[in-house]
């Protein structure tokens, strides 16, 4: 009988031994899986909002050249001028380039976007003249497109290639009618003569369409300053050139829009001698193609709608 209770004694101390050992091991695994939500969270944090962008002098370990990719419409939804101005900045400071080499192929867009790379050439050329800038076409290369190919030292273009469109547009459509027949009213309040200049809802006035003709005609002026600084003497005259016309490779290099025939291949082989290339142009993240689907492009929408259209 006096056993009885050392033997209840025990089995209690196995039971709460058993119940802390528990316990503990369920921290640990506690402790275990947050740390790999941690992980996760991080690795997370830095694919969404973590910049591709690496700071480094040389991109390769011997002689190449440097491909930047000029792809799609040109615009500040597409982040093309923040974009390219980081790839042109990597691509300078390259120590190993034998030159750099714009793969275009796109339909043109907004011109404030390509005023700003057209802009960043020019000042990387004129800080480091040594190193050539390419630009190689391969669909097309029009209007916005042309704007920034201008700044390099050569267009290559195929045969079958688009190139030019040198002009500005501005489009949009008109339903004061549909209002009539619909029996809707109209009952907009400005304050500021101008302010529903591009209303398409209002009747055409001339006075607002003589300003927006002004703006489109300013827009066209600082293109064609652009391109005449850019191709110099090469272009010739003809007045067909800045009149928003287009040509194949064939008729552009008659012009002189352009300058030989070429490709990316062939430019890097033949012309820069460094046939390895090294592409550094900026890949989407996370977070960009997130706000794209959030519809983060509105207020370019909107742009769009009251100012001109742009280089296309």
């Amino acid at each position: 009988m006096s056993e009885q209770p050392h033997w209840e004694r025990a089995t209690l101390e196995k039971v709460a031994l058993a119940a802390v050992k528990e316990q503990r091991s369920s921290r640990r695994w506690n402790v275990f899986f947050r740390l790999c939500w941690l992980v996760l969270l991080v690795a997370g944090g830095v694919a969404l909002f973590g910049d591709e962008d690496t700071a480094s002098d040389t991109l390769g370990t011997g002689r190449h050249t440097v491909l930047i990719t000029l792809n799609g419409e040109i615009s500040s939804e597409n982040k093309t001028g923040e974009h390219m101005v980081k790839a042109l900045d990597k691509a300078f400071k390259d120590k190993n380039a034998a030159g750099v080499v714009i793969r275009a192929n796109s339909p043109g867009g907004s011109p404030v976007q390509s005023a700003i790379v057209y802009d960043e050439i020019r000042r990387l050329k004129a800080k480091n003249p040594n190193l050539p800038v390419y630009v190689v076409v391969e669909e097309v290369c029009a209007s916005g497109c042309y704007y920034i190919a201008a700044a390099a030292d050569k267009i290559f273009v195929s045969r079958a290639s688009i190139v030019g469109s040198i002009g500005v547009l501005s489009d949009g459509f008109g339903f004061s009618g549909v209002l009539d027949k619909l029996g809707v009213e109209r009952r907009l309040m400005t304050a500021g003569d101008h302010k529903a200049m591009n209303d398409p809802f209002s009747p055409r006035n001339p006075r607002d369409e003589a300003i927006r003709q002004q703006l489109l005609n300013e827009v066209h002026a600082q293109f064609i300053q652009a391109v005449k600084a850019g191709r110099g003497m090469r272009l010739k005259e003809d007045p067909l050139i800045f009149s928003g016309m287009y040509w194949l490779g064939d008729k552009s290099l008659m012009l002189g829009v352009t300058d030989a025939y070429g490709t990316v291949e062939s430019v890097a082989r033949d012309i820069l001698q460094a046939e390895t290339l090294v592409d550094v142009t900026p890949t989407e993240n996370l977070s960009d193609r997130f706000a794209k689907k959030l519809g983060m492009g509105m207020s370019v929408g909107l742009t769009s709608a009251l100012l001109p259209s742009g280089l296309k």
